[in-house]
């Protein structure tokens, strides 16, 4: 299951793709949306693939899955009889028909933690398929590749997903999606004067609520309650409106008004179900509030676990403070370190030696 030490491999592809933060207007980018509009940052931490490439008797199996997170090195069967520990992984290979006459090792790897609600699946995955894409003819565009992200979580795994998280790793930037009728949407990139990219990237802060997002019995609840409203509801359309004001405040470099988005689209968030809001979030909102923090987004759909996106006010000192005064409120939240990622989806291959 591992490769031998008396060969190199004949080619080694590398890729790799940011997560998102602050993601208003999310939920409207779903099926059950049908339209929407979605405001989105690139950050780093990436998402990083690495294939090895080597001649098909140079290892003992033909597909090795190193996730190096989870420490985990195993053989990956791409005959379609179901997935094993890593499903996301092993459909994007089996979906993207590697050549029979070879061998790999794919190994994935993120700084950004499991479970974050900062669409590290999606960046693993578009990471992954930009990788595979290079040992298959042809080129796949940004749009091409997040679609085929989200079709493989949603037709091959069953999962419920949206569009926006693939398209803003498949991008990067800071980016305006306006989806026209599910799953099709257009991506809008933003464009602002370096000293307000760096302002932005400056006043940011992630916050890791110290435990795993993951779906639940209330996203399934809010769901089924959306579905039944209709894509029109009075809930959605508050959503989509702090997407495009999002768009116009950081266009302008209007802080305030883009920290009152966030605020807004959080409590529009509250308004889908009072569960989605955790006491972990509202405990950092209040610290956020006591340090003068312009505006605060519970990052992804929401409910426990996950992380939240900050907006600190222009003074440099205030934004140390609180996030000291963050992580000794509860020895699980965690700062994670970003900055804006002004490219989405990159591939290349290493020069041996």
């Amino acid at each position: 299951m591992s490769t031998t030490n008396k060969q190199r491999p004949l080619r080694i592809v590398n890729s790799v793709a940011p997560i998102r933060i602050c993601d208003n207007g999310g939920w409207t980018d779903t099926w059950f949306a049908e339209h929407g509009k979605i405001f989105n940052i690139a950050v780093y931490p990436y998402a990083e693939a690495q294939i090895e490439v080597y001649p098909i008797d140079a290892m003992e199996d033909r597909i090795v899955i190193y996730a190096e997170n989870f420490g985990e090195r195993y053989v990956a069967h791409s005959d379609g009889q179901g997935y094993d520990r890593h499903p996301l992984l092993e459909a994007a290979i089996q979906h993207m028909n590697l050549p029979d006459d070879l061998a790999f090792q794919v190994t994935i790897y993120s700084d950004a933690p499991v479970g974050a609600s900062t669409g590290t699946s999606a960046a693993v995955s578009v990471a992954l398929i930009g990788a595979l894409d290079r040992l298959t003819p042809g080129r796949m565009s940004p749009h091409e590749v997040a679609y085929t992200a989200q079709r493989i979580e949603t037709e091959m795994l069953g999962q419920q997903c949206g569009i926006q998280d693939q398209l803003s790793s498949a991008f990067g930037g800071i980016n305006y999606i306006e989806m026209f009728g599910y799953p099709h949407a257009t991506v809008s990139q933003i464009f602002i004067p370096d000293r307000i990219w760096w302002e932005l990237e400056r006043r940011l802060i992630l916050i890791y609520l110290g435990k795993s997002h993951s779906s639940s019995d209330v996203h399934r609840r809010v769901i089924a309650d959306l579905e039944n409203e209709g894509p029109d509801s009075v809930k959605m359309n508050d959503l989509r409106k702090t997407a495009e004001v999002s768009r116009d405040a950081v266009y302008a470099g209007d802080f305030n008004a883009f920290g009152r988005a966030m605020t807004d689209n959080t409590e529009a968030q509250g308004r889908l179900h009072a569960d989605l809001i955790s006491d972990d979030a509202e405990r950092i909102f209040e610290i956020a509030r006591e340090y003068g923090a312009l505006g605060w987004k519970l990052n992804g759909a929401g409910g426990e676990g996950g992380s939240v996106t900050l907006l600190s006010d222009s003074i440099s000192h205030h934004r140390r403070a609180m996030r000291r005064a963050i992580e000794e409120a509860n020895p699980l939240y965690r700062d994670i370190p970003i900055h804006l990622s002004r490219f989405g989806l990159r591939t290349w291959e290493t020069v041996s030696g």
